[in-house]
């Protein structure tokens, strides 16, 4: 035996290497907690959710399930460095707790009309409807096309989206509530889409492979 080979063996073994944790990935808790409201809103468009009896049926799933918890998953997001998921996620929150503050404020009475102190007529009802639908309809296409970069799924999503908000705007702007059921459709599908990349993202997280995503739009 010669003295290198008594030297290595007298050597203590290198220590095992350590295990990096596992990354936090928002999107975990950012989409589940975006199904629940998605879904309301969907039953809600094809007339399975009555709000003419229950007007305000969607509110705890819209401000709680998927506003604040939306809102959390963005601030996680942010901690990790990641802004485009901080932002994707932020604005869904806005969304949804703003929608929500909106018909509790609609169904409530809370707003009025300025000039006469009486309660909104139909007419300003809708205006204030589409004027919040108009807004976040341009936002979410903006969003669409800045996102373009991603796999091909999240834009399949997001452009479901905007045709939902697009439905919904049209809806109401021309008092065609035949759009309403078509808007359901398209938001169902989007919950879809949404899902498939949940499944992604646990199944990864718990160590399996990634699932098919589709080749971004945009490359460059």
């Amino acid at each position: 035996m010669s003295v290198e080979s008594e030297t290595a063996a007298a050597a203590p073994a290198a220590p095992p290497a350590a295990v990096a944790p596992p990354t936090a990935n928002p999107a975990l808790l950012g989409l589940i907690c975006f199904l629940p409201a998605g879904i309301t809103l969907g039953l809600w468009f094809v007339g399975y959710l009555d709000t003419t009896a229950l007007p305000g049926g969607m509110i705890p799933a819209l401000t709680f399930s998927a506003g604040l918890f939306m809102m959390i998953a963005a601030i996680s997001a942010l901690r990790v460095g990641d802004s485009v998921s901080a932002a994707i996620f932020g604005v869904f929150s806005a969304f949804w707790t703003s929608f929500g503050v909106l018909l509790m404020a609609l169904n409530n009475g809370w707003i009025i009309d300025a000039g006469t102190g009486e309660a909104l007529s139909t007419a300003q009802i809708g205006s204030i409807q589409s004027t919040y639908l108009l807004s976040f309809t341009l936002v979410f296409i903006l969003l669409t096309l800045a996102t373009l970069r991603l796999p091909l799924m999240f834009t399949i999503g997001f452009v479901l989206v905007d045709i939902t908000f697009v439905l919904a705007y049209l809806g109401v702007t021309a008092g065609n509530a035949g759009l309403f059921p078509i808007a359901g459709i398209t938001t169902f599908a989007f919950c879809a889409v949404f899902a498939y990349i949940l499944f992604d993202a646990f199944g990864q997280t718990l160590g399996g492979r990634a699932m098919a995503m589709g080749n971004p739009l945009v490359r460059s």
